[in-house]
């Protein structure tokens, strides 16, 4: 039996990924810090390039954290 195919969110509400909506990119990364991958996401390959790129500008802003606070914990 097919597994039904996820539509990539962006996709479908036909918007971009920004580093200014900091609670999207925050569903998108680990507790650890680390970007999720697209099989997990659920987006296009577009829309992930431009999600990873949109995390990473967003870490350096400091909207986001590089890694976890509390990792040893």
């Amino acid at each position: 039996m097919p597994r039904k195919r996820k539509v990539c969110m962006f996709c479908e509400d036909k918007i971009v990924p920004s580093y200014k909506n900091v609670e999207n990119l925050k569903s998108k990364i680990t507790s650890r810090g680390k970007i999720f991958p697209r099989r997990i996401t659920g987006v296009c390959a577009t829309h992930q390039r431009i999600l990873a790129r949109e995390i990473k500008r967003a870490r350096q802003l400091a909207l986001l954290p590089f890694v976890a606070e509390n990792i040893n914990k």
